[in-house]
């Protein structure tokens, strides 16, 4: 038998593979809108040396006339694709969140939010240092076309 507190936690959080096993993520507290979209973006092409391509879901946060006009104002190293509606099947990064919660997070008892944070970050983390791990994640598919 397995003990559990029966609460429940969650954490919101923003990720972006490459097909060359790059990871980068960030972890939000709080809900997740174009200010911290905004966040993420600017984290991913700070000292980028070539154009960055993102390709995202059609989450609000996404489609915000914030978001619109500061990547007008990159366009010359960052640009954003945007999925068809429904399709997270298409979505690369749909898969680390399927390892996260299927290879870490749901084999474990999460007893509080800060125990939840740290197990998060430390698998995070290592999909961070497994390159191979990350390209596996666009050896699909669905998923080849953004390789």
């Amino acid at each position: 038998m397995v003990s559990s507190t029966g609460a429940r936690f969650s954490l919101n959080m923003i990720s972006a593979v490459s097909a060359q096993g790059e990871f980068r993520f960030m972890v939000v507290k709080g809900r997740i809108g174009a200010p911290q979209f905004l966040d993420f973006i600017k984290r991913l092409i700070h000292g980028a040396d070539r154009m960055t391509f993102l390709i995202v879901d059609g989450h609000p946060a996404h489609k915000a006339r914030s978001v619109t006009k500061f990547i007008e104002t990159v366009k010359d190293r960052f640009r954003l694709f945007f999925l068809p509606p429904y399709s997270p099947e298409l979505n690369p990064d749909e898969r680390v969140w399927n390892d996260l919660k299927n290879n870490a997070i749901g084999r474990q008892c999460i007893g509080s939010p800060e125990q939840l944070h740290r197990a998060v970050l430390s698998h995070l983390r290592t999909i961070q240092k497994s390159p191979q791990r990350v390209c596996n994640y666009f050896n699909n598919e669905t998923t080849r076309y953004a390789a």
